[in-house]
């Protein structure tokens, strides 16, 4: 029995709190609490419409109750689409991004105020967001799921402070993501979906030796320390697949070696036995000569995948590497110099590279899906990553450029299914945002 004045209930726990608050604050006190107070505001506004409470905000805390799960998500994601159109305004280094986690847990409530573990659980998966992001626990997923056009990520199971049992985890995808996962990944079947996931994982094999091949790293480096990793390791095998590195003197093509690192990313988070960290949070080294230890550190993984692309003419070589961050050394490399038109062709030997060295076990018949779940046309290909490049600037002029450059990869493949799907997507969302756009055609026939 609880002490008088205290109760159990079980409800819908929001944390948020603001990414980089002390930075913020060391550079200009009053600007930062100004801004603080105007998204406070913002925050507030949101819970109390979507029927929640704001339970505290002690600095740059915010704590809010619901009595529903759907509402608290929705809330979550109203607010950070309207905080990101309010950073717009702010300059670069003087935006504020919260982190928000959800959590459905038993709470023990003393008046106004909530304590347990379903508080703690929300915090934890707060500091598991990105800048700008949402993360909910299983239990929260479980209730949302197929309620909102939103959607989910799972993170895998995340090992947190104070608590005894591991917690599912799901990052809240925005618009933009949803739809390019979906198209991505749309099912045909359980099969489909391990063939496209080998695919993505032979890219991104092929792509980790290039980086390799870029700075030139040696055998045997500092390994990553456990202790000061940001997140805890996961138990199952954990993996971050960088950008691979465009060699090729020509910006124009970095779609080749982003492709590459994309889909290996797509392809290797559709296996269960594997973490792997997210696009959004990888790419944020694009460009950049990091360690491979720093890397490991800040993501809260073992293995590192890392390369390079590098096309001349119609010849193109790809270097890859796969890393064991904690042990300083590279499970596996190799270079591999084909015709440009082959490149598709090289997935399935990278894919079984990487899953072998990282012992994840797959049935013959696993192993024989191993194919390119998209297009095997080369322009297809390249036409349908230049629109997504456009398609990710969410602008008027930059949808329609990438309507058309999605309407050459179909003319170009008129099976090229994801190509549909992202020609499709991208007349939705001109009509959604007012900007007119007809129906996408039905594909043309060859002779076209």
């Amino acid at each position: 029995m609880e002490p008088p004045g205290m109760q159990r209930k079980l409800t819908t726990i929001f944390s948020a709190d603001v990414k980089g608050y002390s930075r913020l604050m060391g550079d200009d006190e009053a600007a930062t609490i100004r801004t603080l107070t105007a998204f406070r505001e913002i925050i507030s506004a949101s819970v109390e419409a979507h029927g929640g409470r704001v339970i505290d905000s002690p600095g740059d805390n915010l704590l809010a109750e619901f009595g529903s799960v759907v509402n608290a998500v929705e809330s979550a994601a109203e607010i950070q689409k309207t905080l990101k159109e309010k950073n717009r305004d702010l300059p670069e280094s003087r935006r504020m991004e919260f982190r928000i986690g959800v959590n459905v847990g038993d709470v023990v409530a003393e008046g106004e105020r909530l304590y347990g573990d379903g508080v703690n659980i929300a915090a934890r998966l707060e500091a598991l967001a990105e800048g700008g992001g949402i993360c909910i626990s299983g239990a929260a997923y479980d209730q949302v799921r197929g309620k909102l056009a939103l959607g989910f990520d799972f993170m895998g199971e995340q090992s947190v402070k104070n608590i005894a049992e591991p917690v599912r985890a799901y990052r809240v995808l925005t618009e933009l993501e949803a739809a390019e996962t979906k198209a991505a990944l749309k099912p045909a079947d359980n099969k489909r979906l391990r063939w496209i996931a080998w695919a993505a994982l032979a890219v991104l094999v092929l792509g980790g030796a290039a980086v390799w091949g870029i700075y030139f790293r040696p055998t045997r480096f500092e390994p990553a320390s456990v202790e000061r990793m940001a997140f805890p390791l996961p138990k199952k095998p954990s993996i971050a697949v960088l950008p691979f590195a465009n060699l090729s003197g020509d910006p124009k093509q970095d779609y080749l070696a982003d492709g590459i690192s994309e889909n290996i990313i797509t392809a290797l988070s559709q296996l269960p036995e594997m973490f792997v960290i997210a696009r959004s949070s990888t790419f944020t080294y694009k460009g950049k000569a990091v360690k491979v230890q720093k890397v490991a550190e800040d993501l809260g993984v073992r293995y590192v995948l890392e390369g390079s692309v590098q096309k001349t003419g119609d010849k193109v070589r790809i270097h890859a590497q796969l890393i064991d961050a904690l042990k300083g050394h590279h499970l596996w490399s190799g270079r591999y110099d084909r015709e440009a038109k082959d490149v598709f062709a090289l997935q399935d030997d990278i894919t079984r590279n990487v899953v072998t060295s990282l012992e994840v076990k797959l049935t013959e018949g696993e192993i024989a899906r191993i194919r390119r779940a998209q297009t095997t046309n080369a322009e297809a290909y390249r036409y349908s990553r230049l629109g997504l490049k456009f398609m990710r600037r969410v602008t008027k002029e930059d949808m329609v450029e990438a309507q058309r450059l999605y309407e050459k990869a179909v003319s170009l493949d008129p099976n090229y299914s994801y190509g549909w799907v992202l020609l499709g997507y991208t007349h939705y969302f001109a009509a959604k945002r007012g900007w007119g756009g007809g129906p996408v055609r039905s594909p043309p026939t060859r002779a076209e």
